[in-house]
């Protein structure tokens, strides 16, 4: 086997937390939220950063104890089987990426033809952004990493630069009155089915376990660069919402496919089309790079431990980089852009169940911290879970709320059932026949420990 090399530091995978996490999807989808609940919306969004900090605890716990590149797949077998352990990865990370990645090249390609309709047509910035971000993530992991730190950085400060003068007030006047504390909450308890909406605002943060075969220090970097990340988010959360509540109303957040472009434009007037751009551009462009670096890593260690086809487990012979399976990653992040098209009405859609099939993952991530404490309570831990295991229990119970009211609308909850339910129900399928025919392996039967460690 050719083994990964260990290029990235801290500020690589601090980096690679932040930039799946604040995607332009999340922008639309927080300041959607914000339109629906006002300040309201920090209840929620208090509630998934906490979430948010529980899952990086059970992932830096098993990472550490089992380093490896197939991540959730190694934890979860050698927990509770082979089976959960490919659904979980494959639907929590690889269908996720089939609806986050298109949703997310749908909205750009969206959102920059919306303000240069003379410069672009339909889908070519989503598919050419697709196509680079494959080609560096092939050329290498230390490429990516360059790349990634700047694109994390100028998104941060795009962010912190659009709430900031809203709040200063140094934007243009603003078109109407507001009293922040005045019917603060609009959406009274049902602000509470926004946690779904506001938990899509924190996952990501784990794609740099994926990454631990090729971290410096991973004992230390992994989990301070998780929940490093995750709090960085959060302020930059509260200052981007409370931005938009003083420049725009919160009727237009709600209802608007592009609210991200109202509040650019409510603070910087039409000169604001190039810092959108900018923004919307990078923000993207970060999510699409971290996710063709993190889940083909998943796929890889997946394809050597025999869960999936031999080829993906294949490393480039120059750049040391699992290139086939970036490649097939690539390749079903195309198919729902292709198929979907110009469909505005599927971003939501989309994203709400990439959503759904996340909180699966990280359902499974706690169970199997708690499964491996009773199972192995002496083994090697070089990062535990603080007040263990309350921030597995609550998380637990958490993700399984936010998964029964995924959505503010009935008609949209069922759709999203429908869809994630198909296609989780299409992965568990495959899963068995891979495992009792190809495999030949029980379903339910974890691997032992010192097999995975020495895999």
């Amino acid at each position: 086997m050719t083994h990964l090399k260990r290029v990235l530091g801290f500020r690589s995978l601090l980096a690679i937390s932040i930039g799946v996490v604040v995607s332009q999807g999340v922008m639309v989808m927080i300041l959607q939220g914000v339109g629906i609940a006002g300040l309201g919306f920090f209840i929620p969004l208090t509630i998934a950063f906490f979430l948010a900090i529980f899952y990086a605890f059970s992932f830096s716990e098993l990472t550490l104890m089992l380093p490896r590149a197939a991540s959730l797949s190694t934890y979860t077998e050698v927990a509770i089987g082979p089976l959960p352990a490919m659904v979980a990865t494959y639907s929590g990370y690889v269908v996720v990426t089939m609806f986050a990645l298109s949703a997310e090249l749908l909205l750009v390609d969206l959102i920059v033809r919306d303000l240069f309709p003379e410069f672009f047509s339909p889908m070519i910035l989503g598919t050419g952004i697709l196509l680079v971000f494959t080609g560096l993530n092939i050329i290498g992991v230390d490429i990516f990493a360059k790349f990634q730190s700047l694109l994390a950085f100028t998104m941060v400060v795009a962010l912190l630069m659009l709430g900031g003068t809203a709040l200063t007030d140094s934007g243009l006047p603003r078109t109407f009155e507001i009293n922040l504390f005045q019917d603060w909450n609009p959406a009274g308890m049902e602000v509470f089915s926004l946690i779904a909406i506001a938990i899509w605002g924190f996952v990501g943060a784990e794609f740099v376990c994926p990454m631990v075969e090729e971290s410096k220090n991973p004992e230390r970097n992994i989990p301070l660069s998780m929940i490093t990340g995750i709090c960085i988010v959060m302020v930059i959360y509260v200052i981007y919402c409370l931005g938009a509540i003083f420049y725009v109303p919160l009727d237009v957040l709600s209802s608007s496919t592009l609210p991200h472009k109202d509040f650019v434009t409510a603070v910087f007037g039409e000169g604001g089309t190039l810092f959108l751009a900018t923004a919307a551009v990078t923000a993207t462009c970060s999510t699409v790079n971290t996710c063709l670096a993190a889940i083909p890593r998943m796929i890889y260690g997946m394809a050597y431990n025999g869960q999936a086809i031999s080829v993906l487990q294949k490393i480039h012979p120059k750049y040391q980089t699992p290139w086939m399976a970036v490649i097939f990653i690539a390749l079903i992040t195309a198919v729902p852009l292709l198929v979907l098209g110009n469909d505005v009405e599927s971003i939501t859609l989309l994203l709400i169940s990439a959503s759904l099939a996340w909180l699966l993952a990280y359902i499974v991530v706690h169970i199997d911290v708690i499964v491996l404490r009773k199972r192995m309570p002496n083994a090697s831990r070089p990062f535990k879970t603080p007040f263990y295991p309350w921030p597995q229990i609550i998380g637990i119970l958490g993700m399984i709320y936010a998964a029964m009211h995924n959505s503010p609308s009935l008609e949209l909850t069922q759709k999203v059932y429908m869809t994630s339910g198909v296609v989780i129900l299409i992965v568990v399928v495959m899963s068995i026949f891979w495992l009792k025919v190809i495999m030949k392996k029980e379903l339910f039967k974890p691997k032992s420990f010192e097999h995975a460690l020495k895999e």
